[in-house]
């Protein structure tokens, strides 16, 4: 049995993903608070499993409980947080600072679209249960880290690209990486799954703390060295070949592997378009997406790592590439920057 603490300082909203939960048979709420003072309390004496957790709250608002929770007593946190812009950069806050997920309230009204809510809160909650509280709390540390690659030595003409695809904690994980990128690294495209309202915001933010240039990628953009390229949350992200230069091409088809973006999308057609040419990466998250996708490149040449167990939010994606036989390299996520450069000096 999964317990849960439920933080909301809306009555209307804990019942709502208080009855959410309950309908799953291994999940049980041990209490519900209205604010970080009544929920600090409520920790101590129930110790849950996972803790549900609102942003925007009186007296001390989630950001800040958050962080307290994660520096002293490390719980798997997933947050409940509204689409709006502000929304959107608080959430990006929360998960630099320790949170597992979050899930979106897409409404004024919390009732509409609960159905889809309600499905990805406990798939979310279930998977929280099982991850390392002391993982969550190194992406603090993962956040503030400064450290650099000055210098990258291009021995080739030869356009090279790097294909990436996260999930679950792989926003931390993606800042941790890119971070550490020199200026003039080879192009980089990336699949985040998360919404729409959120991916612009994202790219802004990891823009601020690289080398590189980051941003939201836009139909149509060439893939150059210098700059990394994040797929909308809304659209499928494809890499095709124009001449010398490979582009990103959005479309709208229906979610693969369960989501839009998709990874598998992304891979399949870097596999087919830059072929040998291109280097995947797999990082935390859950689910299987992008491992199909890996398997492609793989087989038509293109070197591919994977981030392993102890340093994965959730071991779900890389794991499921690993064991479909796509993938070359399985590296600790603070090995991954190195091991690009090992590779791509040996193109």
């Amino acid at each position: 049995m999964i317990n849960v603490l439920i933080v909301d300082d809306s009555a209307t909203a804990r019942q709502m993903i208080k009855l959410s939960l309950e309908k799953d048979k291994d999940i049980k709420v041990v209490g519900t608070a209205q604010d970080a003072f009544v929920a600090r309390d409520m920790i101590v004496k129930l110790r849950p499993d996972v803790i549900c957790l609102d942003v925007e709250m009186p007296r001390m608002d989630g950001i800040t409980f958050l962080r307290k929770i994660m520096t002293h007593l490390p719980i798997p946190v997933v947050m409940v947080s509204s689409l709006t812009t502000k929304g959107a950069k608080t959430t990006l806050d929360a998960l630099n600072f320790g949170a597992f997920d979050f899930v979106a309230k897409p409404h004024s009204n919390i009732y509409d679209g609960i159905n889809e809510m309600e499905k990805d809160l406990i798939e979310k909650v279930k998977q929280a249960s099982l991850a390392d509280p002391i993982a969550l709390q190194k992406n603090l540390k993962n956040y503030l880290s400064k450290h650099k690659i000055k210098h990258y030595n291009l021995k080739t003409t030869t356009q090279k690209i790097i294909a990436i695809g996260a999930s679950t904690g792989g926003t931390t994980a993606l800042q941790s990486l890119l971070q550490t990128l020199p200026r003039n690294f080879p192009g980089i495209v990336i699949v985040q799954h998360m919404p729409g309202t959120f991916t612009n915001k994202f790219a802004s933010r990891l823009n601020e703390v690289c080398q590189i240039e980051v941003r939201e990628a836009q139909d149509g953009d060439k893939i150059l060295n210098g700059t990394a390229l994040i797929a909308s949350g809304d659209f499928h992200l494809k890499v095709v070949r124009r001449g010398g230069f490979y582009n990103v091409q959005y479309n709208d088809d229906a979610k693969v592997s369960g989501h839009k973006p998709s990874v598998d999308v992304l891979f399949n057609s870097v596999a087919k378009a830059a072929t040998s040419n291109a280097i995947g990466v797999i990082l935390t998250g859950m689910g299987s997406d992008g491992a199909k996708g890996l398997k492609a490149m793989h087989d038509n040449g293109a070197k591919t790592i994977a981030q392993d167990e102890k340093s994965s939010i959730v071991f779900g994606m890389p794991k499921v590439a690993i064991a479909q036989g796509g993938v070359d390299y399985i590296e600790s996520l603070d090995k991954i920057p190195q091991k690009l450069i090992d590779i791509l000096s040996d193109l």
